[in-house]
């Protein structure tokens, strides 16, 4: 049933043509041929440099799925062959997942929609009392869905080790009877920064709080192992995971899913539904994953996140991680060759990162630079606040209670910018991209655009009139 053999040959022949790891070759994706028009006449194979918000899909997992289409079936309790078939193969991937983020045998796996969705449905289960500490750096996704909790918000650091003292000191000073959740960050998804996960989880439990991290930016470029950083729970999203549908992971301790009401009530979460003699109905809940997975699951989606895992897995992340840092350095280098280039960081030049990248652009509106390099070198890159709006706002040191929006035009030239410009990139990028869109920052700060732009709803497009 798999067409696997074609793609993860190609990753095999390209591991053992290259001896050096930074040299083998991108994993193939979805879109790599595609052709994109430029404004200035001719088209250009399309550079997606936008992994952070979404990642291409890795042809390997758009092969097992068209494999597995024609098998499709209802999940759990059908009888008949596909449904049986199509059962397996989702509680396989739960089972995939789990050796993927290196899980505790007494964790669950829990299918969502995405990191928001994780975390969301964490913020649902934790106890009443529950007091919540996350740095003000979080996306938006960390950051907001604890309404109903007591939250700490705490300040940027500028170190790993400021991070973990921050921390130290609000769990010190938090009820020490009461139960507490600490909600970090392993990749920042403005600067890409990693952020000390091992030693936050490390002071939150020697202050009898738990830790969840938010991963959507980690997993795709370094391997995640739960026992190892000891945390009680990870969330991410298959669609920045090279897997194409709206699928996401909750995973962990499973003590707090079992005790709450389900995140969603319906079918599947329910064991045993029964008329009362009053008229009201009584509900057994699944104390299984199933709790919190009410209606029909997304059996592709969850398929596609599976695949991805294992790709990832037997490309190898050493040889992922080394190839990556070899884009990085071309990044970072050719942008440090532009005097008007000021890249965005929390912990410095030398903190370790993965491949996401803000700046700002002396003299340049953020969505006009962004524009230029889409409509006249074919780059996709992302402009804006990126969904951390507090942390980019720091970062640019503008007024965090600016209710500016993503897009909207940016100071003068030699004032403080109001947004920023991301490029991100991963396994499937090749070094031309990066190469050209290098090259386009050059060109565009001493050349200018070739091209005339308006604001059309906000956003800096092409004038074609």
């Amino acid at each position: 049933m798999s067409a696997r053999p074609n793609a993860a040959a190609t990753v095999e022949t390209a591991a053992a043509e290259s001896a050096d790891p930074c040299c083998a070759a991108p994993l193939p994706v979805l879109g790599r041929d595609v052709t994109v028009p430029l404004v200035t006449g001719g088209e250009v194979a399309y550079a997606a440099l936008d992994y952070a918000a979404s990642a291409p899909a890795l042809q390997r997992v758009w092969d097992d799925v068209a494999a597995y289409a024609p098998y499709y079936g209802s999940v759990h309790r059908g009888a008949g062959y596909l449904s049986q078939l199509s059962t397996d193969l989702f509680e396989n991937s739960r089972v995939t997942v789990a050796e993927f983020l290196d899980c505790r045998p007494d964790d669950q796996v829990v299918f969502t929609r995405s990191t928001t969705d994780s975390l969301n449905l964490l913020a649902a289960v934790i106890p009443a009392d529950c007091q919540v500490f996350v740095f003000e750096t979080e996306h938006h996704a960390s950051l907001l869905p604890w309404r109903d909790a007591r939250v700490t918000y705490l300040n940027a650091p500028r170190t790993p080790q400021q991070a973990v003292e921050t921390l130290e000191r609000a769990l010190a000073d938090r009820d020490p009877y009461g139960p507490a959740l600490v909600c970090v960050t392993g990749a920042s998804n403005v600067t890409g920064e990693l952020w000390p996960v091992r030693e936050l989880a490390a002071a939150a439990h020697a202050h009898g709080a738990r830790i969840v991290l938010d991963a959507a930016q980690l997993a795709p470029h370094h391997p995640v192992s739960v026992r190892e950083l000891d945390v009680d729970w990870v969330a991410f999203s298959g669609h920045k995971l090279y897997a194409p549908f709206g699928s996401g992971v909750l995973a962990g301790r499973a003590d707090w899913l079992q005790d709450s009401e389900p995140y969603l009530a319906g079918g599947g979460a329910s064991r045993k539904v029964a008329r009362r003699a009053d008229g009201g109905v009584d509900v057994e809940w699944h104390t299984t994953s199933a709790r919190h997975e009410a209606g029909s699951p997304n059996v592709i989606g969850v398929y596609s996140i599976a695949s991805a895992c294992k790709a990832l897995t037997e490309a190898g992340f050493d040889s992922l991680v080394a190839r990556e840092r070899h884009l990085i350095a071309k990044v970072r280098e050719g942008l440090a060759e532009v005097p008007e280039v000021r890249v965005l960081s929390l912990f410095g030049d030398d903190a370790p990162r993965v491949g996401v990248i803000s700046f700002v652009v002396d003299g340049w509106n953020s969505s006009h630079f962004a524009a230029a390099l889409s409509a006249e070198y074919g780059i996709g890159v992302r402009d804006g606040l990126f969904c951390a709006h507090p942390l980019v706002r720091t970062l640019l040191g503008s007024d965090p209670q600016d209710p500016g929006e993503c897009g909207a035009p940016e100071a003068a030239p030699g004032e403080r910018s109001l947004n920023a410009i991301r490029v991100s990139f991963g396994a499937g990028t090749p070094d031309e991209h990066v190469e050209r869109f290098v090259g386009a920052v050059k060109e565009l700060v001493r050349d200018g655009a070739q091209w005339k732009y308006r604001t059309e709803d906000g956003r800096c497009v092409p004038d074609r009139g």
